[in-house]
């Protein structure tokens, strides 16, 4: 079967969402989401979303707070457009009834770690999924958004070099054709390719893995966030025990009890993601024990009432999210790279766009913001929706094409395709926090022989669902390894212990891979 339409859009988070809002003033758009429509990493963020709205601060200070927790890398450009076209777009979700409100009825605002102020607004610990509402309520009543969920987008339609649309499966498995002269990947990240993860079972890196198999440039895939603070208990799902947590006055503690993080860092709980990731294993491991999360200081209706959510879960898993020393360990959160673009979500494909944690825009550099997630895949979804319903026009990218390294052995005794768990485990191992050149030369290693048994198994049978997300997963992984392979420096979300420092002279720059490179 085909469909057809003026726009495509291959996502329902954040920024396709609210790129379909958009296109729709402008033709008839087609969404493909392969799971419920309402099942995106846009609906697990509890944090909020960040945007200068207080009276003490300004587009500028949010500027220099993304670029300090971007160590060194953030595209300044990208950044400028962030902090400045954000609390606009922030404000029309205000307008359409989104966030907690203060007692003067002003956007409440809370604070996370590296920012110098209170600036994210939030819907108590639920805010990705009430945005996610919002903007649903909004593409349904538009009588021109066509939306066709368990539709998985498995490849791009290449034709004279341009993007034409996407082909995908149905739920029973039968391959169809999505037809449109734009088409934006808004497939969201990859976090299942690790083992231990926030992200939902659908973050399998599709997004990336079909404009990689197309042509499209990626950059920045070595950049990986893993959040400190993830829920650590045998048999519980690694739910994400938000930032905002410490941001309104949460301790870690380690098995003595003891607060830790000003031993490795002069900024304690509130320092970036991937300081505070390093000191907890560093701190485990001097130790011998867990860490915990406590909040058992606060007030305890306090702490039920601001994280009814998180509560629960933890309720669950039989604590009490105000009184218990809650078990915690870092997991893979967030990817800083993806599909490059430039400003306007163009990629190197004619036709072909992406936004939010599929893109690589280069706001985030080596090490995102908390609370900048969400406000980029709203901004650059809108941005890239204007793009869309333009002439086409050659991406503008920031990237170097670099050399990708070259494995010159590969390993004995390859039998079969993985199964996701075995790519997830090796990723952990060998790709995860820590990361060493013999370690990610044997993932490597690994990674592309299974790619390529993954590839033929595919081709043979393209309509195997399983078989389609261990595709995604090794391509991604590869893609990862490669990159962290390659840059010989620690910074941000990428840390090598046989480089542990950060390099300026030779490793201030971006580099994207491309197919054949």
């Amino acid at each position: 079967m085909r469909i057809a339409g003026d726009f495509l859009v291959i996502g329902s988070g954040i920024a396709g969402l609210r790129a379909a809002i958009t296109l729709a003033a402008a033709g008839d758009v087609i969404v493909l989401t392969k799971a419920d429509p309402r099942e995106s990493n846009t609906g697990y963020a509890q944090g909020g979303i960040a945007a200068a709205f207080g009276t003490d601060d300004s587009p500028e200070l949010h500027a220099r707070d993304t670029l300090a927790a971007g160590d060194g890398l953030c595209v300044p450009e990208a950044v400028n457009v962030l902090v400045h076209d954000g609390p606009r777009y922030v404000r029309e979700l205000l307008d359409w009834g989104a966030f907690d409100r203060d007692e003067r009825g002003e956007p409440a605002l809370g604070r996370e770690a590296a920012h110098s102020v209170r600036r994210v607004l939030h819907a108590r610990d639920a805010t990705g999924r009430q945005i996610g509402q919002v903007l649903w309520e909004k593409v349904a009543a538009n009588g021109r958004i066509t939306v066709r969920s368990d539709a998985a987008a498995v490849s791009l339609i290449m034709e004279d070099g341009a993007c034409a649309g996407a082909r995908f499966l149905d739920r029973t498995g039968e391959l169809h054709e999505a037809r449109a002269s734009r088409t934006v990947i808004a497939t969201g990240g990859a976090g299942q390719v690790f083992r231990e993860t926030t992200n939902p079972a659908i973050a399998t890196g599709d997004g990336i893995a079909m404009a990689y198999e197309a042509g499209a440039r990626v950059a920045d895939l070595e950049f990986i966030q893993f959040h400190p603070t993830a829920l650590s208990i045998p048999g519980a799902p690694r739910f994400l025990l938000s930032e905002a947590l410490r941001g309104e006055g949460a301790h870690l503690i380690n098995r003595d009890g003891e607060r830790f993080m000003t031993r490795y860092e002069e900024a304690g709980e509130l320092a970036s993601r991937d300081l505070v990731s390093r000191a907890i294993v560093q701190e485990a491991r001097r130790t011998a024990g867990p860490i915990y999360l406590t909040l058992a200081h606060l007030e305890p209706s306090y702490v039920r009432s601001r994280f009814p959510t998180i509560a629960a879960v933890v309720r669950e898993a039989g604590l009490d999210l105000a009184t218990d020393r809650i078990p915690v360990s870092p997991a893979a959160h967030y990817a800083m790279g993806g599909i490059e673009t430039d400003l306007d979500g163009r990629t190197s494909i004619p036709g072909l766009f992406a936004a939010g944690e599929a893109a690589c825009t280069g706001v985030h550099g080596a090490n995102r913001l908390a609370s900048n997630s969400l406000l980029e895949g709203l901004v650059f979804g809108a941005r890239a929706a204007v793009a869309m319903t333009h002439p086409i026009q050659p991406a503008v990218l920031f990237a170097a094409v670099g050399r990708v390294p070259r494995v010159l052995t590969t390993p004995a005794g390859v039998p079969r395709v993985p199964a996701a768990g075995d790519v997830r485990d090796l990723m952990w191992q060998h790709v995860g926090l820590v990361r060493t050149r013999s370690g990610l030369t044997e993932a490597t290693l690994m990674l592309s022989a299974w790619r390529d048994l993954a590839r033929r198994a595919l081709a043979a049978t393209p309509g195997d669902d399983g078989l389609r997300r261990v595709a995604s997963l090794v391509t991604v992984g590869v893609l990862i390894a490669q990159a962290a392979l390659r840059r010989e420096e620690s910074r941000g979300g990428h840390f090598r212990s046989d480089f542990p420092r950060r390099d300026d002279i030779h490793w201030h720059r971006h580099l994207a891979d491309v197919r054949g490179t």
